[in-house]
């Protein structure tokens, strides 16, 4: 890659949530708006805002999450080029000792507009988090960690733009 990327802002409230004493579940919305700062080749053409609404509960050792939002172009090119896609990601994770979480999860993407219009794309990812490892596990009252991971993306439907694609992440919890 070469040049800067496009600007984006998120901005997310959570509606309602409970720890495990109180019900064990999230429920947030969001808002990730990305300007076309970018220059050539690593941007976009046009602003663009993604509306989402994610959930979450956890059932003991068990825990499944849920997001669903839209990419909305403010202008063209990018309406006819990319259209209105909608994205759908759900995961279930299941916590095996203090830090492995093997988790399954399923991608989907449903176009609308632009070029894959009616296109459905989706991928099931098995994958593995291990974490939070606490910097400081001596210290009960310690909070920061960090959390690594990995999978693989397997397209499940028949239009798909990549397949068995790797994918990792690496978080720094606090």
């Amino acid at each position: 890659m070469d040049g800067w990327g496009d600007f984006s802002f998120l901005a997310k409230y959570r509606l309602a949530s409970g720890n495990a004493q109180h019900g064990n579940f999230d429920l947030s919305v969001w808002a990730l708006t990305t300007f076309p700062t970018g220059q050539a080749k690593n941007g976009s053409s046009n602003a663009s805002v993604q509306p989402n609404l994610g959930g979450g509960k956890g059932f003991g050792k068990l825990a499944i999450v849920s997001t669903i939002g839209a990419t909305l172009p403010t202008g063209n090119p990018a309406t006819n080029t990319a259209g209105r896609p909608v994205l759908w990601n759900t995961s279930a994770q299941y916590q095996i000792g203090k830090v492995f979480w093997p988790e399954i999860e399923s991608n989907a993407t449903f176009y609308h507009g632009g070029t894959n219009d009616g296109k459905k794309q989706e991928f099931i990812t098995p994958g593995l988090l291990i974490g939070k490892c606490k910097l400081h596990p001596d210290n009960p009252r310690s909070r920061p960690g960090f959390a690594v991971g990995a999978g693989m993306q397997i397209a499940t439907s028949h239009f798909h733009t990549y397949n068995h694609g790797l994918v990792t992440t690496a978080r720094w919890i606090f």
